[in-house]
């Protein structure tokens, strides 16, 4: 098994020497963001996708936990160009795109990451990307192609099966399997053994292609940890909005059980 070798590490994200462990922002304030940067983590991904979160939301959430020392990588609600250059003009260091089930929709996605020759991408030196146009239009190029992270999300059996081919596309650098999705798309749960072992497969064919395969583990840490000594790359573990639900729930029924 063949150690990563991606040459594009998101802002240092996957250049570190242990194993990124990141978490999803729901809610639309500053505050949570600050809360996962005192609380260490090394990334957040603002979820567009299951979240009522809207472009201004992102590009705030992006910029505070950049300025806090994350990485910001951010879930697009859908594979058009159009979002995805939004997202990354805003500044996020990273993208991750639900429901990549064919090696056609990895390579279009990935060439919406990239400016010419290596994709579609249009230029936005104005943004804050280019910092407003102050940064020299080669750098804010070559960082757009070289260090903004493309990562598929397989949600699918067919995006299972389709691992080492998308993995072996230049503009992808890292794949995230969504067990939840996946499990259901197969009528079972996250930890059967079916589901169990296409995961296997996928980290696998990351590791074979030199790149990265990351998952998420709700408010599991032990179970992240067994996954990262059994290959797993990046690990996501929450999110805001359970992290204040559960929080509040124990403290509620912790101070009726001791009323009792």
């Amino acid at each position: 098994m063949s150690e990563p070798t991606s040459p594009r590490t998101g802002g240092g994200l996957f250049g570190r020497t242990t194993t990124p462990v990141g978490t999803w922002l729901k809610i639309a304030s500053g505050e949570p963001v600050e809360i996962m940067a005192y609380a260490g983590f090394d990334f957040v991904v603002v979820d567009l996708e299951h979240a009522p979160l809207d472009p201004q939301n992102a590009y705030r959430m992006v910029n505070s936990a950049a300025a806090l020392g994350m990485t910001p990588l951010v879930r697009v609600p859908d594979k058009t160009p159009s979002t995805i250059q939004k997202v990354l003009d805003a500044g996020a260091m990273g993208i991750l795109v639900p429901h990549v089930d064919t090696v056609a929709q990895a390579l279009a996605v990935g060439q919406a990451c990239r400016f010419p020759p290596h994709g579609v991408r249009g230029a936005g030196g104005t943004s804050r990307a280019g910092a407003w146009g102050l940064r020299p239009n080669a750098e804010y190029l070559a960082t757009g192609n070289d260090d903004v992270l493309c990562i598929p999300q397989l949600e699918s059996v067919e995006a299972v099966k389709a691992a080492p081919e998308m993995l072996a596309l230049d503009t992808v650098d890292a794949v995230f399997v969504g067990a939840a999705d996946l499990s259901l798309s197969m009528g079972t749960t996250p930890a059967a053994p079916e589901v169990v072992e296409l995961i296997g497969s996928v980290i696998e064919a990351a590791h074979a292609a030199g790149k990265r395969c990351g998952l998420a583990f709700g408010s599991v840490p032990a179970r992240a940890a067994l996954a990262v000594r059994e290959g797993c790359d990046f690990v996501l573990l929450s999110n805001d909005t359970s992290m204040l639900a559960e929080s509040a729930r124990g403290l509620v029924t912790a101070f009726r059980d001791a009323s009792r």
